[in-house]
């Protein structure tokens, strides 16, 4: 069976997603550190120690061919695609093997001009727009599987 798995770890639609999924009688696990501890009716959650990439491990050993993944990480969102995943951020952009190379080598481009000393803009502010926006995606996704 199809579950949602959520890297919570300061994701702004896990109500949103939580939502969404129950709507489809869909399984949700949240998965997040102990900087961020969370829960939700209706939503199993783990919670890990803290550590670079402990979420990422935990989720990506736990997703399986056709689940679905919410999570702002373009390295997460890569590990998932190659288990046959899905994959789509918090502003309802869907991660494809079409674009997860170029996402991935702007984070690299990013990492390395910051390195340098250079700055870069951060993120716009989130709007109610963009939670919209996400709902629609995953709604989609959703119906699809």
């Amino acid at each position: 069976m199809t579950k949602l798995l959520i890297d919570a770890d300061g994701c702004p639609v896990v109500d949103i997603a939580c939502e969404t999924a129950k709507k489809f009688d869909l399984p949700v696990i949240l998965i997040c550190d102990t900087a961020h501890e969370m829960s939700r009716p209706g939503a199993e959650t783990i919670i890990v120690s803290k550590g670079m990439d402990a979420v990422d491990f935990v989720l990506v050993n736990r997703v399986q061919k056709g689940d679905i993944v919410v999570t702002q990480d373009y390295g997460l969102a890569a590990m998932v695609l190659a288990k046959q995943g899905l994959a789509i951020d918090q502003n309802g952009r869907q991660y494809t093997p079409g674009n997860i190379d170029q996402l991935l080598l702007s984070r690299h481009t990013a990492k390395k001009i910051r390195q340098a000393g250079g700055r870069l803009k951060g993120p716009k502010k989130r709007r109610k727009e963009d939670d919209a926006k996400f709902e629609q995606s995953l709604t989609f996704m959703l119906s699809d599987n």
